[in-house]
């Protein structure tokens, strides 16, 4: 039996990431240079052609990866862990998931040998006026009266705002509730309160 066809009885002639049935197409999962179904997944033209091209992505296309990622299959896994970490970058959902991910050592091995989910930005550090290290559920005192836009009110300075949100690709932005109101806060104008 050919690659293809081993590919189309595992996974009953779906896409193995999307469970599409049109356009599929046996894909090498890198860095092999096999032509082995063990190293193949079988893709359809979308799955494939936003693999290929990061440009293209459609993060709500990627959502298949909630049922893809618990498959049985190591080069399913590699793929799915793959394109998780590509949108947990922007998306908490994918983070989420990849958190949950579970990969045997050789298949983490080998999702990981293309550098995938390597990260080569700082951690975002999120610092009050004084720089100290603010961190999620944090409470902080505002230090400066700030005009609360899209609303008629003015957050007074000497407001505790407890429980506050991280911005996660933004040091200078934090979130917190204020007169019920869930606004965005520059880190500048709060500091961090015991």
């Amino acid at each position: 039996m050919s690659t293809e066809q081993i590919l189309m009885a595992r996974s009953e002639s779906k896409c193995e990431l999307c469970t599409a049935i049109d356009s599929l197409a046996v894909f090498a999962v890198p860095p092999t240079t096999l032509d082995s179904a063990d190293e193949s997944v079988l893709l359809c033209a979308t799955c494939l052609g936003q693999i290929s091209d990061p440009e293209t992505v459609d993060v709500h296309h990627w959502r298949c990866l909630n049922d893809s990622m618990w498959s049985q299959v190591p080069a399913v896994q590699v793929m799915s862990w793959r394109m998780l970490s590509r949108l947990s970058k922007t998306e908490g959902w994918a983070q989420d998931a990849l958190d949950m991910m579970y990969l045997e050592e050789d298949t983490a091995k080998w999702a990981q040998a293309t550098g995938e989910g390597d990260s080569d930005d700082e951690v975002v550090r999120h610092l009050d006026s004084n720089g100290a290290l603010l961190e999620q559920g944090d409470n902080v005192t505002l230090i400066k009266d700030l005009n609360v836009k899209g609303t008629s009110f003015v957050a007074k300075r000497g407001t505790v705002v407890r429980g506050i949100g991280l911005v996660s690709d933004n040091a200078e932005h934090i979130e917190g509730r204020v007169n019920g109101t869930r606004i965005v806060i520059l880190t500048q104008f709060v500091k961090k309160s015991a």
